[in-house]
């Protein structure tokens, strides 16, 4: 089995409740928030919203950076969003290829 670890941030909606998390396969993890699969804060909360998140090449590295932004207070997580994602776009699409909904927040990317 190949892992991908990776370290991610969902919300709820647009400067909502957030979460950290870390999974060695980003798409099956996010799949089974969206789906209510597991019991606990993100199903409780209805956090859902995949917005940030940041491959490793090791577990251990991901684990390390994951500790780290739990202890992060709520303005620098927002940034690290903002950063990557200003209009909080759910980026579950991109991770699946599939074509990107119309459920988006914030302006319309820019056409040229």
């Amino acid at each position: 089995m190949q892992l991908n670890p990776c370290v991610y941030l969902l919300a709820s909606f647009r400067n909502g409740t957030l979460y950290c998390g870390v999974t060695s396969d980003l798409v099956q993890r996010i799949g089974q928030h969206r789906n209510h699969m597991v019991e606990g804060f993100t199903h409780r909360y209805g956090v859902t919203r995949l917005v940030w998140y940041e491959q490793h090449a090791t577990m251990d590295s991901a684990i390390t950076r994951e500790k780290r932004i739990k202890h992060w207070n709520r303005a620098w997580k927002l940034r690290l969003i903002d950063a990557m994602n200003p209009s909080w776009r759910d980026l579950w699409p991109d991770i699946t290829g599939q074509a990107p909904t119309a459920d988006v927040h914030g302006p319309p990317p820019a056409r040229g």
